[in-house]
């Protein structure tokens, strides 16, 4: 039996990445996936999107571990694609029992008084309001189940301090703490755990782009990936520039499984020990 086993995961931002590994993680121990990603560019974004092919991937991968998944493309700045996408995956799983809201952005970085006001609101309805219409659609699934369940916030140790020149970000992320808090309390009462993982750099498109290696070095003109690692390397306790995306999963895998039945409210940071240098 898998640590998950016969369990049903909603995860959002699923094409690669972080996503596409939780749900290879959660597949692994035994649960179907409800997938979802854009796969569209985002004008604020200085890496390339997930694409329909991507998702595709997942879809394969999970699959090959003979699992069942039901993938989408969906918006989680739009409520009522949300929707359909967890009622349609729940009318062919049968069920749900674990949520991710792992969607995200990184945005460009900037001073405060510089960002523009339509990318500070972009990046607020990606990575907070998209966590909590993600939680919404959810949530009633999860009710009527009435077998319990488990939420589990992707946040960032930008969740946990401050970073300069991406307040956008460090809104957002500090913000979904507080989502997740607020959540924990109103549906304990149901047995459904909310939690939340804050990440240092992890080894994805979103962190390994031209637009983090200028926020890590921004004294140098062209930074090279090497740049940035050696500066990633000081900000973490353990000498690592990054941590993989299994590394996260892992967390989420915990979260998801009863051997964190009582825990709820907590944030975990898996960060190589960032949040305490």
């Amino acid at each position: 039996m898998g640590r998950v086993e016969g369990k049903v995961a909603f995860i959002t931002g699923a094409a690669r990445g972080q996503g596409r590994s939780h749900a290879l993680r959660l597949a692994q121990e035994g649960a179907d996936i409800i997938a979802i990603d854009i796969c569209e560019a985002l004008p604020e974004n200085t890496y390339p999107p997930a694409t329909e092919e991507d998702l595709a991937e997942t879809v394969r991968q999970v699959e090959a571990l003979d699992r069942r998944i039901v993938a989408s493309k969906a918006d989680v700045r739009d409520f009522a694609q949300l929707k359909k996408a967890v009622d349609d995956g729940v009318a062919q799983l049968g069920r749900l029992d674990i949520v991710s809201a792992n969607a995200g952005i990184g945005g460009t970085p900037n001073r405060s008084e510089d960002i523009p006001e339509e990318e500070w609101t972009n990046m607020l309805d990606i990575n907070l309001s998209g966590v909590w219409r993600t939680a919404k659609a959810a949530i009633p699934h999860l009710k009527a189940g009435g077998r319990g369940g488990s939420i589990i916030l992707t946040s960032s140790d930008a969740g946990l301090f401050a970073y300069e020149n991406i307040s956008h970000y460090v809104s957002a992320k500090h913000g979904v703490v507080g989502l997740m808090r607020t959540l924990a309390l109103e549906l304990a009462p149901d047995f459904i755990r909310v939690n939340s993982v804050h990440p240092t750099t992890v080894n994805t498109p979103m962190v390994q782009n031209e637009g983090t290696y200028r926020l890590f070095r921004p004294d140098l003109e062209n930074p090279t990936q090497d740049d940035f690692a050696a500066a990633a390397v000081s900000m973490n306790a353990l000498p690592i520039p990054w941590v993989e995306p299994v590394d996260i999963s892992n967390a989420v895998l915990f979260f998801a499984s009863d051997e964190s039945r009582y825990v709820t409210g907590v944030p975990l940071a898996v960060d190589a020990g960032a949040a305490i240098k």
